[in-house]
């Protein structure tokens, strides 16, 4: 793989649908435009040890989503038409039409709002290891941090100075290798999510719930066309996202990925880089 240190990161911000947003770009100008949409709790720096090697191919587009890493923390706006609209424009912004797209988490909510709204904008997608609201609703409502999440106001209250020790539990308990979410990556997180407005922007992911549950029942009523990779940990949500993905999309492949959690752009970044590359040629083939 391509050193983090071998590729030029540049940050830039823009002003986007009411909000800022902090964003990563890396690789060649001529290349198609490659989006990468983390989760929670992380943020563009989950794609660190990938970005090199997509940018060999493409343009790549890392933003912190709205409400965290360092973009701005609206009051509102969190379903995730709301945020997949902020980066599309974001796209538009940049001086790009259609992209593929990687989500990651609720990224990968965001990622499936953006092709469902933009159908003929997203060239393909591939999604890994979380679920869809509202489809296949009976694995999802039983995590326990989504309904803490959920509560207004009371887990930023639980949370804010332990900020550190709350991440970190995360990072273990949703790994097959903690260690591959290292020092550096903690304290990076940690740093983004105890910035004033961090724990309320990330949380407000959660209260949107219901919204994106209910928007995205009315986007599966009309199929995705579009391919799809789905792919899930064996330690984390397995084949749950191949089977939502099969629920919305008409042209789904998938597997579940070996030696592998929740943070598989950590865990497994050759193979991840691998895959979606293989993924996306074959998709732009004719």
């Amino acid at each position: 793989m391509v050193a983090v240190d071998d590729v030029d990161l540049e940050h830039g911000l823009a002003r986007v649908n009411g909000v800022k947003l902090h964003y990563v770009t890396a690789g060649d100008a001529g290349g198609p435009p490659l989006v990468l949409l983390h989760g929670w709790p992380q943020t563009w720096y989950e794609w660190r040890e990938v970005i090199p090697d997509l940018a060999q191919e493409y343009t790549v587009i890392a933003p912190d989503l709205r409400g965290l890493g360092d973009s701005g923390t609206p009051r509102s706006g969190y379903d995730k038409d709301t945020v997949a609209t902020d980066v599309r424009e974001l796209v538009d912004h940049l001086g790009h039409d259609r992209v593929f797209l990687v989500g990651h988490d609720w990224g990968m909510a965001t990622a499936y709002a953006y092709a469902a709204q933009y159908r003929d904008e997203v060239c393909a997608l591939a999604v890994l290891d979380a679920g869809l609201p509202g489809i296949n609703e009976e694995h999802k409502r039983q995590l326990w941090h989504t309904r803490f999440h959920s509560v207004p106001d009371l887990p930023e209250q639980l949370v804010a100075g332990r900020e550190r020790l709350y991440l970190s539990w995360f990072f273990k308990e949703g790994a097959y290798d903690p260690s591959a979410i290292d020092a550096d990556a903690r304290e990076e997180y940690a740093r983004c999510y105890s910035q004033p407005g961090g724990l309320r922007g990330g949380f407000e992911y959660y209260r949107a719930y219901d919204a994106d549950a209910e928007n995205n029942r009315h986007h599966a009523e009309d199929p995705l066309e579009i391919p799809v990779l789905a792919l899930g940990g064996t330690e984390s949500f397995g084949d749950l996202p191949i089977r939502d993905m099969q629920a919305v999309a008409d042209d789904v492949d998938g597997e579940v990925v070996d030696r592998a959690g929740h943070w598989i752009p950590e865990e497994r970044p050759e193979y991840l880089v691998d895959r979606v590359l293989s993924f996306f040629e074959a998709a732009s083939s004719p």
